[in-house]
């Protein structure tokens, strides 16, 4: 095999997918390390609001199965 047939992919790879692979990695890396976003946070509270009511939900309508039969939770 020819040496300058191999070296064309690597000096391509070096010149153009190895810079923008790590502009894209370090970019990636400084958005995890700021933290959530306003908007990302106010998802995170709406959902975090959503399973409250879901868990409260669920509470009332064991309550409700477990009055009218008892042993729904032994079927189950």
């Amino acid at each position: 095999m020819e040496p300058g047939l191999l070296m064309a992919p690597i000096i391509i790879f070096m010149v153009i997918v190895a810079p923008i692979w790590l502009i894209l990695h370090y970019r990636s890396k400084r958005q995890i390390s700021q933290g959530l976003s306003e908007d990302e946070y106010r998802q995170l509270s709406d959902l975090s609001e959503a399973a409250d009511q879901m868990a409260e939900r669920i509470q009332t309508l064991e309550a409700i199965l477990d009055a009218e039969t008892p042993d729904w939770r032994k079927k189950v």
